[in-house]
This record gives structure tokens, sequence and C-alpha cells, in this order.
């Protein structure tokens, strides 16, 4: 169940659609990275996601800020870009340094350019399935579960997983595809006999080959939201391999659909914000 192809199809169609906006109001789609820091994988994943976006004709702009600041200096940063009509997405990375309120971060992102579906406003908007933008990783999930044609009414799934920005945003669109969804995290008890009842499951525990083949249903489908040096995932692929229908490969897998739905909702704030009324 690779992303590759698809999350390849769907910045296309995100850079067709730039290219439509910037020729009929001369406006060019921005996104504006956030990085707090020198950690070198976050500095691995800007790059990436700058590459990406002058590959889709979207603009981008690097505010590098260092691990000393303050939340109420972070804050401040964060605000000034929502108030900038030239930027229409923001991103903080995450994770920031410890001492820093991540989620006062996060809150002083506008809704309107929160495109990587962050804030409570974007929760609470995506649970009630009201108008908004969705947590990338899970909203990649679902758009890689609907390209496999993994049916969803009715299944059993299990997250394993409860961070905000994507255990329990994925289990919050589970339910609204009338998933019957079961939330597990460190303190579950029994959590091989959970899983062993799933017949999708959701890995986002952030442990190298955490969940193990033999805990799998037979032809359960396994999503693997992990990712750890050396190319491992929270899955143990060998052994999950032998079990499952349908497993996300690492890398390769549900990574390339996060950056593509960022981006993708990154032009879909532009479009918004240059047609609004307030624009």
């Amino acid at each position: 169940m690779a992303g590759a192809d698809l999350a390849r199809d769907i910045l296309a169609g995100a850079a067709d659609r730039a290219a439509a906006l910037e020729a009929r109001t001369g406006v060019r789609p921005c996104l504006a990275t956030v990085l707090v820091g020198d950690d070198p994988a976050s500095e691995t994943y800007v790059r990436m996601k700058r590459n990406r976006c002058a590959a889709a004709g979207i603009g981008s702009r690097l505010v590098a800020l260092p691990a000393g600041i303050s939340t109420t200096e972070l804050v401040d940063r964060v605000g000034t870009l929502s108030a900038d009509p030239a930027v229409h997405g923001i991103l903080l990375q995450h994770p920031v340094p410890a001492g820093i309120d991540e989620r006062a971060a996060f809150e002083a992102i506008a809704p309107a350019k929160d495109v990587d579906g962050v804030t409570m406003h974007s929760f609470g908007a995506m649970a009630f399935g009201r108008p908004g933008f969705v947590s990338c990783t899970p909203g990649g999930i679902l758009r890689l579960l609907d390209a496999y044609d993994v049916p969803l009414v009715g299944r059993r799934a299990v997250v394993l997983g409860r961070s905000p920005i994507l255990g329990r945003p994925v289990g919050m669109l589970l339910l609204a595809r009338d998933a019957t969804v079961t939330y597990c995290h460190s303190r579950s008890r029994d959590l091989p006999e959970l899983v062993r009842g799933a017949d999708l499951v959701v890995a986002s525990v952030g442990r190298p080959e955490f969940v193990r083949g033999e805990w799998l249903k037979p032809g359960a489908v396994v999503v693997d939201a992990g990712y750890h040096p050396g190319g491992l995932g929270d899955v143990h692929a060998p052994s999950a391999r032998v079990r499952a229908s349908l497993l996300t490969p690492v890398p390769g897998g549900v990574g390339p659909m996060t950056i593509a739905v960022l981006l993708e909702q990154t032009v879909a704030a532009a479009e918004g914000l240059v047609t609004s009324p307030a624009s």
C-alpha cells in the first residue's frame, strides 16, 4: 500500500491549481515554515517540504528561529505570519525544543492558514464534520485507504497512539466514515488482544517495530505511521507481511501522502483567501 504514486498525482493536481490561481489573480500560493532550533531530522523534513513546494509552483518562506526562543516570542512570530496577506499557509515544524509551549504556538496560527490541521479549531471542525483543514497525516491515510478500496463502514479499527495531530484525528476521520474505532495507548491492557480483533490497524505509537505480526488478525489492513532511523516503522514489517492483506511501507507509504495533503491544502487556503470578501 505505497503512497508515492498517489502523492505524485495529488501534487500534480495541486500544481495545476496553483498555476491557474496565479494566472487568474497574479497570486502565487505561499507556505511559511517555522523551524525552531537545529534538530537534524526537522531540518531534513523542512528541506524536503520546500523542495516539494518548488516542484509544485508553490512559494515557500523559511522562518528559522533559535532553540532558545521563548514561547511568547514564538507566538508573536507565528501571529505575524497569520496577519501577513502574502502568506497563505503556516507550518510549525514539530516537535519544538523543550521549554516551549507547542500548543500555544499552534493556536497562534489563523484557522484559515492552518494547512497542517494542528489547531483546536481545525480538530473541532474535523470532528464535527465542518469545513476546515484536516491534519495532514491522518488526511493522507484516509486518501490512501480510499485509493486501495479499503472498506471502512462497519469495520473494526484500532488506533495505537493518541497524539493530537495523528492518533486522535485519524480516529475521528475513521469514525466519520462509519468505522468502529478503538483507541489504544501506553496504558491499554491486553494490547495484543485488542489489536488482534481489528480489521484495520493504524500504528502511531512512536516506538520502532512495536507492533508484531503475531498480534494481527489474518487479512488485516495495517497502516504504519511511524518513522525511525534506519527506515524502521512502528510495525515489525517482516512478521506483519505474513498476516496483513495490505501494509504501508516505511519509507514510501504514509510520508509522501502527508506532504501531498499539506501542499494541496496550502493551495486551497490561497484560493479561499484570495477570493474571500475580506481579502
